[in-house]
């Protein structure tokens, strides 16, 4: 059994698009191949859509443990220099290279800092 957020996650569409189109809470891997096979028609309108401008998901890597996590990219996230997990202090990564100052930027997904190295 896979959960409805591990669904969308290999739909590659929201979650709030799999509540508002009914995917069970729990579903089979069958019946997930099943809608990959013969995917409904607001499923194929979603696809059609797309733009590829902004993914509907995005893998989140700390750079110090290598903790992943799926999560909903959000329009106010910068371009980060690295990822870490909000327990890992500062110094167990890189300095910021010269010239640069260093940034970190709170409530990336449900564990993570972002660190923005960038010109002042």
């Amino acid at each position: 059994m896979i959960t409805r957020r591990m669904a969308a996650l290999r739909l590659d569409i929201p979650l709030e698009m799999a509540h508002r189109h009914e995917l069970p809470a729990r579903m089979s891997e069958a019946e997930l191949a099943e809608i990959e096979r013969n995917p409904p028609a607001w499923l194929v309108q979603s696809r059609a859509n797309r733009t590829g401008k902004k993914p509907v998901w995005v893998e989140l890597r700390c750079a110090v443990c290598g903790y992943t996590e799926a999560a909903r990219p959000k329009k106010w996230w910068p371009e980060f220099t690295y990822l870490t997990c909000d327990f890992h202090g500062s110094d167990e990564l890189p300095d910021a290279a010269a010239g640069l100052s260093r940034t970190e930027v709170d409530g990336i997904g449900s564990r993570f800092i972002g660190i923005v190295d960038e010109a002042p």
